[in-house]
């Protein structure tokens, strides 16, 4: 990895230049202190005060969906939970942008679906682009070419960046460069500093046979002997496909439904109804650290959500929302019925006991690298915008 480009997408993503009203970075959702995530259910976007569990907004509004972890994207071939940036056949890349993240842009790209994965955010007006104040919130929403565009004519203004894009990518010109190159830089920091690849189960598996635990290699066997490895499998333990595994839906949203607050997860992305209320296979890499869990973080313990897995029906229907934050309480959906009906065959019946449900979360401890505990060091006491950066 090119350290020119690391630099440079470390400061893009910590540097709140790329917000419409310079108030928000990618990394206030996704803090080094919290794992890459919030330490909150649903995270709040623009136009609030704050970070992590202390963030407020004026409004009271919330993002639909849970901050994920953004632990080894690399090996990731479909991201957000309802993977709508993703690698398809012959490991083409299918954007919401459609024909406007052009040929030209996309061989910028140089790891996957990962390095355009700071294309999207920018663009969604709760998450960082807002709907008054600013340039961009006059673009209208479908424009992603405006917005990218006005973007870089903002970076181009610091002579700082211009020199760190023209380090990042020798032998080019900042004038001739797209927003592509900025997503990519912020891509390749994910890459290179995110990825973490030595746990006591990777040890294991290299043939330390004491790398686990009595209690981490007693809950390995009963992962691999249940269903749980059927999804939960590979180098980030997910499967990379879409399940409905009857998790409770509250907070905004996404404008599926009657109400307007329902989400049809990965639905949205493909039309297709069979696919309604299914998001993405959680990976487990580093997983005791990334609560909450769940797409819009409904489980607030590890143990809780392993638990969720038995019985997920009756779970779903007796779900507690005053387990939620006050503000998010009154907002739970009563569709747990039809949550219910569309529920992935591949839970049903699944039943865990008490004893088992410790010994699967004590092998998940296995899965976190100690490298992954203490990430502050990531954080940059400066970005060249001399936007303040949140810690």
């Amino acid at each position: 990895m090119r350290p020119e480009l690391v630099e440079l997408g470390r400061a893009l993503a910590f540097d709140k230049i790329l917000s419409g009203n310079r108030d928000i970075s990618c990394m206030t959702c996704h803090l080094p202190q919290f794992a890459t995530g919030d330490d909150r259910s649903l995270s709040i976007g623009q136009g609030a005060q704050g970070s992590g569990p202390e963030r407020v907004h004026p409004q009271g509004l919330f993002i639909p969906r849970n901050a994920p972890p953004a632990f080894n994207l690399a090996a990731m071939q479909h991201l957000f939970w309802d993977g709508r940036v993703e690698a398809g056949l012959h490991g083409r890349l299918s954007t919401p942008a459609g024909s406007q993240l052009t040929p030209r842009m996309r061989r910028v790209l140089e790891f996957g679906p990962v390095s355009a994965i700071g294309m999207f955010p920018v663009g969604n007006r709760d998450e960082m682009r807002a709907y008054t104040g600013n340039e961009l919130a006059l673009v209208a929403d479908s424009d992603n070419t405006a917005i990218w565009e006005g973007l870089m004519h903002r970076l181009g203004q610091i002579p700082e960046y211009r020199h760190m894009f023209e380090r990042a990518y020798p032998g080019q010109r900042f004038r001739d460069m797209t927003f592509a190159h900025a997503s990519n830089a912020i891509g390749g920091f994910l890459v290179d500093k995110l990825t973490f690849d030595d746990t006591p189960w990777d040890r294991f598996l290299a043939g330390k046979d004491n790398a686990l635990t009595p209690k981490q290699l007693a809950g390995a066997q009963i992962f691999m002997t249940i269903k749980c490895s059927l999804c939960h499998n590979g180098a980030t333990f997910s499967d990379e496909k879409f399940h409905d595994v009857a998790v409770a839906q509250f907070g905004p949203g996404k404008g599926n439904g009657s109400s307007l607050r329902d989400d049809f997860g990965r639905m949205n992305v493909t039309g297709d109804e069979s696919e309604k209320y299914r998001f993405r296979t959680s990976p487990l890499r580093n997983v005791e650290l990334t609560a909450p869990y769940g797409h819009d973080g409904a489980m607030t313990s590890l143990r809780d959500f392993i638990a969720h897995y038995s019985e997920s029906d009756k779970k779903l229907l007796a779900f507690d929302p005053l387990q939620l934050e006050p503000a998010l309480r009154s907002t739970l959906l009563s569709n747990a019925p039809d949550i219910n009906a569309h529920r992935d065959t591949i839970i049903l019946g699944v039943v865990l006991t008490d004893s088992i449900i410790n010994s699967l979360t004590d092998y998940m401890s296995a899965l976190t690298d100690d490298r992954a505990r203490d990430l502050g060091r990531l954080t940059p006491r400066h970005v060249p915008s001399g936007l303040r950066v949140d810690r």
